[in-house]
């Protein structure tokens, strides 16, 4: 048997238990998992038996069924930029051992201020570490799933449909009529990002590779830009709003293909040094905003079952849908964040537990 240790959210679990030894009502205390000790690439992440996560009063203990893939669990598992572990996530280890945000499942049990929630209802969310067998996450970052989706398509929905739609409403103030560009329309966030557009009755133009071109504007993009062949800002068309999304061209190009009142919404941000990443460009931003007739906005996406709320009403209208390139089954989490990293997905990489 071995000695108690730190669960992922810090909280001492039970001692674990050798399943040789012990009787199967033991064994039920440990789970499967995706565990990193250590920073680094996905050669870190460890498939092992783990404690199962003790509830908190405020907590849902979820059985996942599906884990969804965002950009935020590559950042995660390798400390970079190092911005993330001064803010919280562990120094020089991972605070959170356990892999993944988004989730979606069954509850399992509650804690006893929750209200909203009772075992056996289904869910989608976000919590840490939903590369697991079970996660507990806080009640305020849940949300009932939609009805005609899947577990593994709710899973796609949490931070990367959240992200899109407060971009475009929040930050961008999206109106109809008005002509939105979107830089990375392929991706986890832009796929929503091009449909959310299109439901609030914006004129959509997405850019993405060639190979990715059908998905874009099958999707609903009234437009879409082979960034491969051509540039969007020697267009000649400028744009009310532009969302990139983990794009790198620099400020000055974005603001090229603006109007002279019109808002850029920098979404994340890739390269740049280790310390803050790709988020010197939102500095700049920040710091030429005041001084121009253009808005220029950079955000962190927050994590409230409120947006899941309305993402699930335009998701049982019919107005949006998740996009899935992939599945992986939980074992091969670190092969389903290779695929990530290299680019290539079309919409969202989905783990099934």
């Amino acid at each position: 048997m071995h000695a108690p240790r730190e669960t992922r959210s810090g909280r001492v679990a039970s001692a674990a238990v050798d399943h040789g030894a012990e009787p199967a009502a033991a064994r039920e205390t440990t789970m499967k998992a995706i565990v990193q000790d250590t920073y680094g690439s996905a050669d870190v992440l460890e498939f092992r038996d783990i404690d199962k996560p003790e509830v908190e009063d405020d907590e849902v203990l979820i059985r996942v069924h599906a884990a969804g893939v965002d950009r935020g669990v590559w950042h995660l598992m390798t400390g970079q930029a190092y911005v993330i572990r001064l803010v919280g996530y562990g120094l020089r280890k991972p605070k959170y051992p356990v892999r993944g945000r988004e989730v979606a499942g069954r509850v399992e049990a509650i804690g006893k201020d929750v209200t909203r929630f009772r075992p056996g209802d289904e869910v989608m969310g976000t919590c840490e570490g939903s590369f697991a067998e079970y996660a507990c996450a806080p009640e305020d970052k849940l949300a009932p799933k939609p009805a005609n989706l899947t577990f593994e398509q709710a899973a796609a929905v949490p931070i990367s449909a959240s992200t899109a739609l407060q971009a475009l409403r929040d930050q961008g103030r999206i109106q109809p009529g008005q002509r939105v560009l979107i830089i990375g329309a392929s991706g986890g966030v832009g796929t929503y990002a091009v449909q959310l557009a299109k439901a609030f009755g914006a004129e959509v133009t997405g850019v993405c590779s060639t190979a990715k071109v059908d998905l874009v504007r099958s999707i609903g993009a009234d437009h879409v830009i082979d960034y491969t062949r051509d540039d969007f800002a020697d267009t000649g068309q400028r744009y009310d709003l532009i969302l990139d999304i983990g794009g790198n061209r620099s400020v000055s190009h974005l603001r090229r293909a603006l109007t002279r009142q019109g808002t850029l919404v920098l979404v994340g941000g890739e390269g740049g040094g280790r310390w803050i990443g790709g988020m010197d460009r939102q500095v700049r931003a920040l710091a030429i905003s005041p001084f121009v007739r253009q808005r220029l906005r950079m955000f962190v996406a927050k994590e409230h079952y409120e947006e899941l709320q309305v993402l699930t009403e335009l998701i049982e209208a019919g107005k949006i849908a998740p996009i899935i390139d992939r599945t992986y089954p939980l074992s091969e989490a670190p092969e389903a964040i290779r695929y990530l990293q290299e680019g290539k997905a079309r919409g969202k990489i989905v783990i099934t537990v």
